[in-house]
């Protein structure tokens, strides 16, 4: 078994369930890498369109699974910081946890939050601008590794995980990534150098991480759904099982996997123009909807 598979398996076995019905409503959105304001905040340019997706999510009902990577903690230090920078964001997050309708995921680059102690500093309160006092932000929230999603009656799994399982740099060996990421190569990011973990990192590398992973899903036989690579994936029936939601910082819009009435989609959002030349939040059907049992 390669590393890969052992990484996911021992995620797989210790995964919290969660069932669902045809009446639950989820969407899955990975690597957002909220920063903190300045150049290097990839969120920035979408921050925006996260906010309009959100509330159409928050107002239609959805519970809200972040696979991983929502903050970029190997550039910066400061979680507060990002968190004060995008308040309003995680003001809109905070009601949803409130509500029972919120679960995250760690991803590489936001592992330190698998860490309680990091929770408990960084995590259960905000300062509220608006009310000039501190909030509750995600009080005792556990972020894990991975989650499953289960059918009541089919007993159907989706496996959630962030994807970066059994990659050395990544995984195994994050300190030193991170270390690099903030002291080399962010700087040298910030004049227009790329950096080897980064979003942009070569097709190959994504083929390759790519590749693991769908190759775990059809050991399964269970729809695995991840992110990591930045790159969505939308298998038709028959042809495999490795979904991945994208990210929130392409160039021209946000990705994500919306699962409702046992169905799912692949979506994106971007900013469209009406006849007026007005700008708004469109929401775009890119693949589905697919009836989860299909791929059974």
């Amino acid at each position: 078994m390669s590393q890969v598979a052992r990484r996911l398996e021992a995620a797989y076995q210790k995964a919290q369930v969660i069932p669902f019905d045809h009446r639950s409503k989820f969407v899955l959105i990975s690597d957002c890498h909220r920063g903190q304001g300045n150049i290097g905040d990839n969120f920035l340019k979408n921050q925006n369109l996260f906010y309009g997706a959100m509330d159409y999510y928050d107002r239609n009902g959805f519970t809200y699974i972040e696979l991983g990577d929502g903050d970029e903690l190997w550039e910066n230090r400061n979680m507060k910081q990002i968190i004060n920078i995008h308040s309003d964001a995680f003001a809109l997050l905070s009601r949803m946890y409130k509500q029972g309708r919120l679960y995250m995921l760690y991803g590489n680059h936001d592992i330190v939050k698998s860490r309680p102690s990091f929770l408990k500093k960084h995590c259960t309160r905000y300062y509220c601008d608006m009310s000039n006092r501190f909030q509750p932000l995600f009080p005792d929230i556990q972020i894990v590794e991975s989650l499953i999603l289960e059918e009541k009656s089919t007993k159907q799994r989706l496996f959630l995980v962030h994807g970066h399982q059994g990659d050395l740099l990544n995984d195994t060996l994050w300190p030193l990534a991170r270390f690099l990421v903030r002291y080399f190569w962010r700087p040298l990011e910030l004049v227009g150098f790329i950096a080897p973990v980064g979003a942009a990192r070569a097709n190959e590398k994504k083929d390759k991480i790519e590749k693991g992973l769908a190759k775990f899903a059809k050991k399964k036989q269970q729809i695995m759904i991840a992110g990591h690579t930045h790159r969505p994936v939308f298998p038709n029936p028959g042809e495999g099982y490795y979904f991945n939601d994208g990210s929130c910082v392409h160039p021209r819009g946000m990705t994500a996997i919306e699962i409702e009435n046992n169905q799912i989609t692949l979506v994106k959002w971007l900013i469209a123009t009406r006849e007026d030349r007005s700008l708004f939040v469109d929401r775009q059907i890119l693949k589905g909807p697919q009836p989860l049992l299909h791929y059974q």
